[in-house]
């Protein structure tokens, strides 16, 4: 690209461009003498322009800086071979390949290999034993001045713990499991909205345009978001300064997140779930970093990297297909499982519950999914953080277990609207077959489904049992692809007991029931997955079974005709439990 196109790219950018550029690869000197005075240069604007900020009557109010930046042309493998075997090679697309490829069988790229190394001169630098010249190590700065010693590049040095608000300040009261019904997104962006409050220099929300409609518009009642370029009068919550760092731009967004934790500070990277798999590299990357830090004595924790996902794949009535993919979890469960945390709260106070836990983490990804449309409120305050500590649990509520026998059936559900629809399957099936012995086990943390050889979340081959039986049939509703559940558990005793229901990329603008029924997650099909899979009931529940086909026909037919759901599924409560209660 032309000097001048490259300088008007800059430009347009928003910045100051200085090039540097190497003319004559021969004249190294030159070239250090014109980059130092040019670095020279910019130094001293930055501070002219950060006086002017301070100083001027406008302060932050001042508009946009154009920084200074620094743009290096040089030849593509500068100080390299010039020409391999009569080929060039310096600036040519060769010297991004291995320049010297037979140095074990051909004299001549040995010898280039050496001439190469030696034109750096290492007698200057170093000794005969190999250990930097006195006169060379005593350059370099000292103590924290060090590049490597900064506690800037080492955060955890300068990291202090977030005051956090009080967790039953923001939980829900519940007078009975699923009586109200509370978007959990409302729920935990008032929760923010204090964090942001109480901690006004060491916290930051970043999105992609999509605070508000993540339903976190509660943090503006204490701060906008940074906005450098013109302001408009009709613009909204838009400031010089504040703690919502948003652009449409997920990319910029887990680099500002990565960079503000890598220096000390805590934030949250609130986004669409789909759309989160823009950043899957970017993620791979820091997840690699992570694992390496941790084993690195010197190097102190840091605050855990929290991704919040919502307008997910089951709540997508308004933007479709496109806008459905929940495969961003299992991305993330190929990392290293010390580092790696899923949260799928069914509710309002789970969500509540999992973010004040994953607010205190240290050195882990804590990949946190839910709705952001009301949903039914299962467990009450304390019950819902006790579920939380634990991370997976039986739902008494929602089964029909006696004690002291073990149960006919599992349903296990992760997942806000799998939850929803393995309640609401209980019930059926509670209301047509009295004798039946159901038991509801939810999932919340993810990890607790591997084995605890395998992640330290992970239960004990004892617990799981006791939980899912070594011999039962289990249906699990999944809020993402079913066979990430099967590769959780594959180690597990009952494994071939177990059928999973959850995404199999079958999705349109439409309902979210008629979502849950294109994906047989629904509580029509799970109930009939039950009579199913549970030896006694094949024969004698055929009418039963044949009854929830029918309700599951009414309901299907009923989006296509109405454009919307039958109140008998969005107005439905624990409490309607009649097997024909969809008529």
């Amino acid at each position: 690209m032309p000097e001048e196109q490259l300088r008007q790219l800059m430009y347009g950018y928003g910045y100051e461009p200085h090039f540097v550029t190497v003319s004559d690869p021969s004249a190294t000197e030159a070239a250090h003498r014109d980059f130092a005075a040019v670095l020279d240069t910019c130094i001293d604007d930055i501070h002219a322009l950060q006086d002017a900020a301070r100083t001027s009557p406008a302060g932050a109010d001042a508009g946009a800086t154009r920084w200074p930046m620094i743009v290096l042309r040089s030849p593509k493998g500068w100080t390299g071979p010039a020409v391999v075997d009569g080929n060039p090679v310096e600036g040519t697309w060769r010297s991004h390949q291995v320049p010297l490829s037979e140095i074990h069988t051909n004299e001549g790229h040995l010898r280039q290999l050496e001439d190469w190394m030696r034109s750096y001169d290492p007698g200057s630098l170093f000794t005969e034993a190999g250990e930097l010249r006195p006169e060379i190590a005593s350059l370099a700065p000292r103590g924290d001045l060090r590049m490597s010693a900064t506690p800037y590049a080492n955060g955890g040095r300068l990291l202090r713990d977030l005051v956090l608000p009080a967790y039953a300040d923001h939980a829900v009261e519940v007078s009975h499991p699923g009586a109200e019904k509370v978007s959990p997104m409302i729920t935990v962006g008032g929760y923010l909205r204090d964090v942001i409050e109480r901690n006004p220099h060491n916290f930051r929300l970043f999105g992609p345009d999509e605070t508000a409609s993540n339903r976190l518009s509660a943090v503006y009642e204490v701060t906008d978001k940074v906005w450098q370029p013109r302001i408009e009068d009709v613009d909204e919550h838009l400031a010089r300064s504040g703690r919502v760092m948003e652009v449409l731009s997920e990319h910029l967004c887990q680099g500002w997140l990565e960079g503000y934790l890598l220096t000390g500070r805590h934030g949250v990277f609130n986004c669409y779930e789909a759309f989160v798999h823009i950043v899957d590299s970017m993620f791979n990357q820091f997840a690699k970093w992570l694992k390496v830090h941790r084993t690195l004595s010197w190097r102190m924790p840091i605050a855990s990297f929290n991704y919040m996902l919502s307008s997910h794949v089951w709540q997508q009535d308004h933007n479709g297909f496109s806008h459905q993919d929940p495969g961003f979890i299992d991305h993330v469960m190929n990392k290293k499982a010390d580092i790696i945390r899923v949260y799928l709260p069914p509710d309002a106070n789970t969500m509540l519950a999992v973010t004040e836990h994953c607010m205190q983490t240290r050195d882990t990804v804590n990949v946190i999914v839910t709705g952001k449309q009301p949903t039914p409120t299962w467990l009450g305050p304390e019950e819902a953080h006790l579920h939380v500590r634990r991370g997976i649990g039986i739902f008494g509520f929602a089964g029909s277990e006696e004690p002291g026998v073990e149960p006919d059936v599992v349903l296990g559900c992760a997942g806000d609207v799998p939850t929803l629809e393995a309640v609401a399957a209980a019930g059926l099936l509670k209301a047509a077959i009295p004798g039946l012995k159901i038991r509801v086990v939810n999932v919340v943390d993810l990890m607790r489904l591997q084995d605890s050889s395998e992640h330290p979340h992970g239960l004990s081959a004892r617990d799981f049992d006791t939980l899912f039986t070594t011999s039962k049939p289990v249906v699990f509703a999944y809020h993402g692809y079913p066979w990430l559940i099967h590769r959780l558990t594959y180690r597990r005793t009952n494994h071939e007991n177990l059928h999973v229901r959850g995404y199999k990329e079958e999705g349109t603008t439409t309902t979210p029931f008629d979502m849950a029924m294109l994906n047989q997650i629904d509580r029509f099909q799970l109930a009939m997955d039950v009579i199913d899979r549970v030896p006694v009931l094949g024969a004698t529940q055929a009418l039963f079974r044949q009854d929830l086909q029918d309700q599951r026909q009414r309901a299907w037919q009923y989006t296509r005709d109405a454009g919307k759901d039958l109140e008998a599924i969005t107005g439905w409560t624990l409490d309607e439990s009649s097997p024909d209660d969809a008529k």
